[in-house]
């Protein structure tokens, strides 16, 4: 077969390749010895939401001997207000919800969407956000602006139209994208996308881009969004002095100058431990619990008292006519409750985190001491590509590899999100192929965090098990690597 001169000839031959590259993949996990009751049942992240890790056995006892009291369920709210309190002070607050997800709805519905009810016509509102990973979340709220991005989610999910990603969009509301400085856009991909490859963004640029974008739209601007992490590969490797992302203190800023809300999806991200809403500045902070490793299922959003108060209300957590502090009642959102033992779990769980955080933090060290160790071992030809990164606030190991593209030369392949959800994604599906459930591992960015049959009962990380699955990914990249056609 001829040697690609352009990716899209690489890529069209790593889709002709992949049969033979899955059977390369089955050998090679003959020979990391895997028992046969692991076979399917251990992989590189307890945080992804269709496969979530076993809960930690001491946050299984909270939940069983909670669920058989009979107590009032806004008791566990006040609990959870009052250990964010205890963390960042009385001017925060909080409330549980079923998923990350459904804190982003009501955050965007209370926060930015123009109001519905009163006579006259209504308005449109615009939030601006970064063209970064992950905008099917929280940038999903409105209809893409400018109207080049307007399609940029049509393949994305398993659902079209009205009832998949596209009937997430609030009344009368616009998303406005804006390209990072330093950031990347090229088209990698079997299944050919514009990948935002972050490693190298530029802060005060951004900022700038970010403002420009909001002063054009500073009649219609109703909020400013973005992720909540802290690795470069996501665009947030630049810290201050204390650890926090730089870019997330500087839209905060912009936030504050404009008078409208900051809101960050942080699912992968650590209450508490990780990225501070406090020091970042930011308005609302939302979680996915379950994304911490072995931690119950759960969403929780947290945020400065204002915002929150009209958050608590389409919950149906801020009180009732007879003027309680609190209350557990119906509203608009009150279908995004996440029930009893959830909220019990995720009280223990916050109290976990608050009182000894280097009992979770301590498997990120335990777990990247693996990962660098494993692809020390990488073929030499693309060792000095790969970035690695430990996040506190991800609970994860970040590998980057966006550098192996300088040069005008064909690098590591690249794929997609779009990959991942066509199934054309080597590196996560032919980690099925090896019997390890993968990881996301698109816009060359692989993040790998412990919980899925990596770690014990009492939530730390069994070295052995760790070291397995991650070897499986260092000898699939290898093999998908030489049918590439990148060193010919």
């Amino acid at each position: 077969m001829a040697a690609p001169k352009y990716k899209f000839q690489m890529y069209k031959r790593l889709q002709t390749e992949t049969p033979t590259i899955y059977a390369k993949a089955k050998k090679a996990a003959e020979t990391l010895h895997m028992p046969a009751e692991l076979k399917g049942a251990i992989g590189l992240t307890g945080a992804i939401s269709g496969c979530p890790a076993p809960l930690r056995e001491d946050l299984e006892k909270v939940i069983q001997v909670e669920s058989k009291k009979v107590v009032p369920l806004a008791y566990y709210v006040d609990q959870l207000r009052e250990i964010v309190k205890d963390v960042y002070g009385d001017d925060y607050d909080a409330a549980p919800v079923s998923t990350c997800e459904a804190g982003l709805w009501v955050s965007f519905d209370s926060l930015m969407s123009p109001p519905s009810q009163g006579r006259g016509d209504n308005y449109r509102a615009r939030y601006v956000m970064p063209m970064e990973r992950h905008i099917h979340h929280h940038g999903g709220y409105g209809r893409p602006y400018p109207p080049k991005y307007k399609d940029i989610l049509a393949d994305r999910g398993s659902t079209a139209g009205e009832l998949g990603f596209y009937g997430k969009r609030q009344n009368n509301l616009d998303t406005v994208f804006v390209p990072l400085e330093g950031a990347e856009y090229p088209i990698h991909g079997i299944k050919y996308h514009p990948v935002p490859l972050m490693k190298n963004v530029n802060v005060k640029g951004s900022i700038e881009a970010l403002r420009a974008a909001a002063q054009r739209n500073a009649t219609m601007i109703s909020g400013f969004s973005s992720l909540g992490y802290d690795t470069p590969g996501y665009g947030y490797g630049d810290h201050d002095k204390d650890g926090t992302p730089n870019l997330s203190k500087g839209i905060a800023q912009l936030a504050k100058e404009f008078n409208v809300p900051y809101v960050i999806d942080n699912a992968w991200g650590l209450p508490l431990v990780g990225t501070s809403i406090k020091k970042v500045g930011a308005d609302v902070m939302i979680y996915s619990i379950d994304k911490a490793p072995s931690f119950p299922h759960g969403g929780l959003i947290i945020g400065k008292e204002e915002a929150m108060v009209p958050i608590r209300r389409a919950l149906g957590l801020h009180g009732n006519r007879y003027g309680t502090t609190g209350s557990y009642g119906k509203a608009a959102y009150v279908a995004f409750d996440p029930g009893k033992e959830s909220l019990s779990g995720m009280v223990a769980a916050l109290k976990l985190l608050r009182d000894n955080p280097k009992n979770v933090t301590k498997t990120v060290d335990d777990l990247y001491d693996v990962v660098t160790a494993e692809f020390a071992k990488i073929d030499s030809r693309i060792k000095p590509f790969f970035k690695i990164t430990k996040s506190y606030n991800s609970c994860a190991v970040e590998i980057n590899y966006e550098d192996s593209w300088k040069k005008g030369k064909l690098g590591i392949p690249i794929f997609s999100i779009e990959d991942m959800y066509a199934g054309s994604n080597l590196f996560q599906d032919g980690l099925n192929q090896m019997g390890i459930i993968p990881t996301i591992a698109y816009d060359a960015n692989i993040f790998i965090s412990p919980g899925l049959g990596t770690s014990d009962n009492q939530g730390q990380l069994v070295p052995e098990r760790a070291q397995m699955v991650v070897r499986g990914l260092v000898m699939l990249i290898e093999i998908v690597c030489e049918h590439s056609g990148m060193y010919e």
